[in-house]
């Protein structure tokens, strides 16, 4: 069972920037599609990125501009830059790995394996 671990996470003030990262325990990272999904409090869990194991990526709507996914093919990490923070960006986000097909990316179900989460806290 690969088990994730992400970093990375903690309070910001709007505008400002964050970086999480994600690593898996035994270094399998590259030969997945790695995906950033979110929570906040009382809601369902979203979509924010991905980067597939081509790299190639994809994000939602609402952090296309400000975030970046990347991949460390040597660290064999990926990484979430977070830039230009919103409160609305608050929430519990959660590394997921899996070879979901292009259409089923952004579903959480076609992931099997995910970190623990990492809180991040923008105040306005």
């Amino acid at each position: 069972q690969v088990q994730l671990v992400e970093s990375g996470g903690g309070l910001a003030q709007a505008g400002d920037s964050l970086r999480l990262s994600c690593a898996a325990s035994d270094s399998s990272l590259r030969s997945y599609g790695v995906a950033w999904f979110r929570q906040a409090s009382g809601k369902e869990r979203e979509f924010v990125a991905t980067i597939r194991a081509t790299s190639t990526t994809h994000y939602a709507d609402s952090v296309k501009g400000r975030f970046t996914i990347s991949r460390d093919r040597v660290k064999d990490t990926v990484s979430l830059q977070m830039d230009t923070l919103k409160p609305e960006d608050t929430a519990i986000y959660y590394c997921a790995a899996g070879r979901p097909i292009l259409s089923a990316i952004r579903n959480p179900h076609m992931y099997g394996h995910w970190g623990q989460g990492t809180q991040v806290t923008v105040s306005s």
